[in-house]
């Protein structure tokens, strides 16, 4: 099955509103994941940092199997960060993973 990545951009001060919705989007993830379908996923943080604190995060990126281009953006239309507003942006793109 191809691969594609995700990418979302969020918001400005985006974090109260990606916490409210973060149990969501990772009930979405685990689904995902218990098919054997993300490959990995996480959030960009916002500043140099492991753990950004307020500072929160400017995005997200995620990398699945989909059968198509368009199930994959299908799906990342579907996913809570996007239908509540806190990505403003969202590119889909196949991804071809060479490394490791």
């Amino acid at each position: 099955m191809p691969l594609y990545a995700i990418i979302g951009t969020d918001k400005p001060d985006s974090l109260t509103d990606r916490l409210a919705v973060r149990p969501a989007h990772l009930e979405r993830m685990e689904v995902l994941k218990n098919e054997g379908r993300l490959i990995l996923a996480g959030p960009f943080p916002a500043i140099d940092s492991v753990d950004p604190g307020p500072a929160g995060f400017s995005g997200s990126l995620i990398v699945a199997e989909f059968d198509s281009l368009s199930a994959a953006q299908s799906w990342a239309s579907e996913d809570p960060y996007s239908t509540n507003g806190i990505f403003t942006e969202v590119v889909v793109k196949p991804f071809r993973h060479v490394l490791p």
